[in-house]
């Protein structure tokens, strides 16, 4: 008489509990939106371009038609007209210059400087780090209005009104970018990989470029473009140091367009629309980059 032996079942109770799980929601199943989640994502969509849609509709039509309720919720037929009316009134070719260095500018030192400010902050032991670390975040907490006077008689003494380097040099440094690369590089960095290097005989400005550069990439990406947008909407101190007849900004030509007993609301609406579409311009070419970066940044950290 033969007896069979029946192995004993060594799978364990998460490995059945998993199991039973539709692919769906194993590791490395695919997840499938449900009809909820496209609603909802619908309606932030919709709300999202909302703005940018109707200050183009408003920019299609006339002071008269604007000032009627309900407003209007489809283009007109002069929508090209004002938009180069604006473009030639406010003369935003030279704006868009002009900004686009201040722009340029700023980001990239804000971007650099942060990083090797946030590698020190981060990974390096030194007195007074927690301390200093105090400081540069207690600076985001005072309003930015406070300063505007003192650097004025700054910008006056070193006669820069009406130039460009007065807009420029006061946004060449940022305690948010600061903190925003600490935080990364604390998550993203491991010491090992600098201890490593260190091993290897590279010296700090090596450890730099060939290791802290190349993990923070991401973090810089996004950096980069928050302050370019910022700077490219920043508007207050602009206005105070530079006129529109000299070197304008973007925003600061848009300010002087429509001006008059009865304002123009469309031809201002026009110079927004155009303000605007260089913004959408570079998200549309690395925004893609700029997500992906994120993603190998979260996957790696």
């Amino acid at each position: 008489m033969t007896t069979t032996v029946t192995p004993p079942d060594t799978t364990s109770a998460k490995e059945q509990k998993r199991s039973r799980l539709p692919k769906s929601a194993r590791a490395g199943g695919t997840l499938h939106a449900g009809p909820v989640a496209y609603v909802i994502l619908a309606l932030f969509t919709v709300g999202s371009l909302f703005p940018l849609v109707f200050t183009a509709i408003a920019a299609s039509r006339d002071n008269s038609r604007l000032a009627q309720s309900p407003p209007p919720f489809w283009f007109g037929s002069g929508l090209f007209d004002k938009l180069e009316i604006a473009w030639t009134d406010a003369n935003l070719g030279e704006a868009f210059f002009n900004t686009t260095i201040v722009a340029g500018t700023s980001a990239a030192t804000i971007v650099f400087l942060s990083t090797v400010a946030g590698f020190a902050f981060a990974k390096l032991r030194f007195k007074g780090r927690n301390a200093m670390m105090l400081i540069v975040i207690g600076t985001m907490m005072v309003p930015p209005q406070l300063s505007v006077i003192p650097l004025y008689m700054m910008v006056a003494k070193l006669d820069w009104t009406d130039q460009l380097q007065a807009v420029i040099f006061p946004s060449l440094v940022s305690a948010f970018g600061v903190f925003f690369m600490r935080q990364y590089l604390i998550q993203a960095l491991p010491d090992e990989i600098i201890e490593a290097a260190r091993v290897d005989g590279a010296s700090s400005w090596r450890v730099m470029w060939h290791v802290v550069f190349p993990a923070a990439r991401p973090a810089m990406a996004v950096l980069g473009m928050l302050t370019f947008v910022q700077t490219w909407n920043d508007f207050l101190w602009p206005f105070l140091v530079l006129t529109q007849m000299g070197n304008p900004t973007v925003q600061v030509a848009i300010a002087g367009l429509g001006r008059g007993y009865t304002p123009d609301q469309s031809l201002i609406m026009a110079g927004a629309l155009l303000g605007t579409l260089p913004l959408l311009l570079v998200f549309a070419i690395f925004g893609k980059q700029i997500v992906g970066g994120i993603m190998q940044g979260a996957v790696k950290g």
